[in-house]
Parts: C-alpha cells; structure tokens; sequence
C-alpha cells in the first residue's frame, strides 16, 4: 500500500513536471517565432541624426565647464563618505 502511494506520487510530480516543461518550451519557441516574424515584417526605422545646435564637441570652453563639473562631482561624492 505505502509502496504504491509513493509511486503515484512520484507519477505525479514527473507528470506535472513534464507538462510544465512542456507549456514553457512551447512558449519560448512561439515567442521567438513572433519576435522574428515582428523584426522581419515590421523593422524599426533608422533613427534620424540631426546637428546638435550649441557648442562644438571640439570647443575649448565646453571641456573646461565640462572639467569643472565632474570636479564638482567628485568633491561631493567624497564629502557624502565622511
């Protein structure tokens, strides 16, 4: 009796198991069929580049502010350890 119980058990768990397995696979082959199908038929268009209006990535002035800050930066973040 206690033997049988056990092997229904067992039965049980690798059924569920298996059937588990089963729906998780056929998810993941079904999602990347619909993620190529999606990429192939509907492709992301190319993003658009436009000239940034300002100042030049070349333009001495912007590379002193821009040391400034990321010295400003670090003073903060060592005064926040203290």
């Amino acid at each position: 009796m206690q033997q049988s119980l056990l092997q229904q058990g067992l039965d049980i768990t690798l059924f569920g198991m298996g059937i588990v397995f089963t729906f998780l696979l056929l998810l993941v082959i079904c999602t990347s069929i619909m993620s190529r199908a999606i990429t192939r038929f509907f492709p992301e268009p190319e993003p658009v580049t436009t000239p940034v209006s300002g100042a030049s990535p070349d333009d001495p002035s912007t590379d002193k502010r821009l040391r400034k800050i990321i010295e400003a930066a670090i003073a903060q973040h060592r005064n926040k350890r203290r």
